[in-house]
């Protein structure tokens, strides 16, 4: 197989945010001529299928400001710096919804944008839910929503859902996993 790899020839940080970091580089192409790469650092981030005894899954309505308008979507949230994804899977779905889960699945890890970003996503499936008390980060608003899972799956179909970790995570419940 022919050699693919971009090696790193000179660069760096051009903006060190709070959540992202944003790097541009010089690379040596296979070729051996020169091309920039911008792209985007994140910590990583952990999102949750959470499954009721009774087929419904655990959703949240929550607006994103990048877009103007509110999604449909799993409970997520990114990794804090040396957290394990499990507890970070298990900090956010009791921060955001108010449940814990006696059951967890880790299902797959998935990558976002790879064109421009490192980001990838570990989703979890979290079964044999307990509601305890919800504990929202300042700033963070959002409505939790119970919902038939072949609802949820209409709802990726006609486009009401299309937030990619939860049609990603959705779909690979449904198809491979027999539990969905």
């Amino acid at each position: 197989m022919k050699d693919l790899t971009e090696h790193f020839a000179g660069g760096g940080l051009v903006f060190d945010g709070k959540l992202l970091k944003v790097h541009r580089d010089t690379v040596r192409l296979p070729d051996g001529s020169q091309g920039h790469r911008e792209y985007i650092r994140h910590p990583g981030a952990v999102a949750i299928v959470a499954l009721f005894d009774d087929g419904k899954v655990l959703l949240e309505r929550q607006f994103r400001y990048p877009h103007r308008r509110e999604f449909i979507e799993i409970p997520a949230g990114k990794l804090e710096p040396g957290e394990p994804h499990l507890d970070t899977a298990q900090r956010e779905l009791l921060e955001e919804t108010g449940y814990t889960a006696a059951e967890w699945k880790r299902l797959c890890v998935i990558h976002t944008a790879i064109g421009y970003t490192d980001e990838g996503i570990d989703l979890f499936l979290a079964k044999k839910l307990q509601k305890q008390e919800r504990k929202l980060d300042h700033g963070e608003f959002l409505e939790v929503l119970e919902v038939d899972f072949g609802e949820a799956l209409e709802m990726v179909r006609d486009g009401r859902i299309t937030d990619a970790k939860t049609v990603a995570a959705l779909l690979w419940v449904e198809r491979f996993n027999s539990e969905g």
